[in-house]
Order: structure tokens, then C-alpha cells, then sequence
């Protein structure tokens, strides 16, 4: 009965369906595994799983993999813990997503805990501050890599070439990033669907959205809360990989808030590189 009913009865499918059903303590123990082990960034977590659980104990095909992959691209957040919780819904359910998102950022997570407060105990001293001068030429290497990569696969046509220039101006002009976003994103689909829009209904609440958004971003002093709401924005927000996270912290916390130096979020970001495990852990640095 139509494509739908032809999938649902392909032995392939079915026996996939059936393996859905795991332990809660299985999937923290393979998670567990893979966030201690997982080194590389996105790229290669989501390669880590793939092989893990497709290739190895097939808990799902290929053509489901691609399907969770293009899902983490439509949402904001981290792509590789996204994924770890895609495959953790489809294995157990609601239980499953959490465990295996916990389970997954749990080992940097300690691992960053431990070392932000040898940073904090001992940062000042000459052995850790050698060993963090040596981290950072690296770290910025890495960075200026991947905003190459990225950049060549990203910007395609005059279109979106001009828009990028511009952002990129106005980000150095200080404009805020969240309004770049919007604004980099409505120019080229108001460029692209101009007769289809009208400009004024279109442009007066995103406008009416981007002053609130800059109304919130108020220097404030420290305070665990503000701290909170920052990151919360952040995840709201944040599209693409772990490079991309660098921009909003800095931004938020050393531009607009004061709360940390470029130095002291260099040596974030080093952390977060040199430790297995997606590369926002550096916000448990932070």
C-alpha cells in the first residue's frame, strides 16, 4: 500500500525495528567508551559511531545514520551529542537519549572539571604556563584550519560571498553575533524570494527581535544565573561545529561581560582540544 507500506516490510527494516529495544546500561557503557575515546572533533565522533553502530553491532543502517546526521544539522547544539542522542532514543527510548547524552559528555567533562581546577590552583605557576603557551599555537592552528575548511564548503555564489563579507565587517564593527546570524540569513532569503515578501511585515519584528536581543546582552557582574541564561542563548543559537562556539564566547564573555580575557578563553578552548569528547566542554572550563 504505497512506499511507506513497502519499507515497513522489508526484512532489512524489520530487523532493525526489532533491535531497537537495549539496555540503559549498555548504552551508558558504550557512551562512556566513546566520550573517553573520542578525539578529533564532530567529524570524527560521528565517524567513531558509525563504525560502532553500524558497521559493528547494527543498530541501525546507513540510511538511517545519514538521516540522524541530517537532522543534527537542522537544529542548534553540539552535532556529535546530538547524535550520541538520536541513537540513544532509537536503542531505549526517552531513557536511552538521556543516558547516552550524559554518558557521552560525562568523561571530558570530568576530565575538563579536574583540569580547570589545576588551572585555577596552579595556572600562575612556570611548568603550566609553559605547557599552556605550547597548547595555543595549536589550538590556533586548528581554529584558522577549520574556518578555511568550513569557509570553502559554506560560501557558494556572489550572493552569499557578499553577505559574508558584509557579516564579517559588521562583526568587527562590534555588532552583536546573534544579529548577524538573523541578519546574514534574512538578506539572502529576502535577496532570493524579494517578490514573494514584503519587506516592511517582514524586516519590523525581526528588527523589534534583535534590539530585545541586544537589550539582554548588558554588561552584568558575575553571577551564576547570568552565567546559566549566556550559555542557554548560546545553545539557542549555535549552528555548525565546536570553531563555531569560540566566536559566541568570546563575544559574550570577554567582549560584552568581562568575565574572562582572551588568554584565560584560549586556554578554554586548549583544554576542550586536548581532551577526548565534544569541544564544548570547555564551557565546564569556563
Amino acid at each position: 500500500m504505497g512506499e511507506p507500506s513497502r519499507l515497513a516490510s522489508c526484512p532489512e527494516n524489520e530487523r532493525f525495528q526489532r533491535r531497537k529495544h537495549g539496555s540503559l546500561a549498555e548504552i551508558a557503557k558504550l557512551f562512556l567508551r566513546l566520550g573517553a575515546t573520542a578525539f578529533g572533533g564532530p567529524a570524527a565522533h560521528i565517524g567513531m559511531m558509525h563504525r560502532e553502530f553500524v558497521v559493528l553491532r547494527k543498530w541501525l543502517n546507513d540510511e538511517q545514520f545519514l538521516d540522524f546526521v541530517g537532522a543534527t544539522n537542522l537544529i542548534p547544539g553540539p552535532n556529535s551529542t546530538e547524535m550520541a542522542m538520536h541513537i540513544g532514543l532509537l536503542r531505549a527510548g526517552w531513557r536511552g537519549l538521556i543516558v547516552s547524552g550524559i554518558s557521552f559528555m560525562a568523561p571530558a567533562a570530568i576530565i575538563v572539571l579536574i583540569l580547570s581546577w589545576i588551572y585555577v590552583r596552579l595556572g600562575s605557576t612556570p611548568q603550566v604556563a609553559w605547557l599552556l603557551y605550547g597548547i595555543k599555537p595549536i589550538v590556533i592552528a586548528i581554529i584558522f584550519q577549520a574556518l578555511w575548511s568550513l569557509g570553502r564548503k559554506a560560501i557558494k555564489g556572489s550572493l552569499v560571498t557578499f553577505t559574508a563579507v558584509g557579516v564579517v565587517a559588521l562583526y568587527f564593527a562590534g555588532v552583536n553575533e546573534i544579529v548577524l546570524l538573523l541578519f546574514g540569513g534574512l538578506s539572502v532569503m529576502v535577496a532570493r524570494n524579494w517578490r514573494n515578501l514584503t519587506g516592511k511585515a517582514t524586516l519590523i519584528p525581526v528588527f523589534s527581535l534583535c534590539n530585545l536581543i541586544n537589550a539582554s546582552a548588558s554588561v552584568t557582574p558575575f553571577n551564576l544565573v547570568g552565567m546559566a541564561l549566556n550559555f542557554l542563548k548560546i545553545g539557542a543559537v549555535w549552528y555548525g561545529s565546536g570553531y563555531v562556539l569560540l566566536a559566541f564566547l568570546r563575544a559574550d564573555f570577554v567582549e560584552r561581560l568581562h568575565w574572562l580575557t582572551d588568554q584565560q578563553l584560549i586556554d578554554a578552548i586548549a583544554v576542550g582540544q586536548v581532551t577526548p569528547g565534544p569541544i564544548f566542554t570547555a564551557a565546564t572550563f569556563i
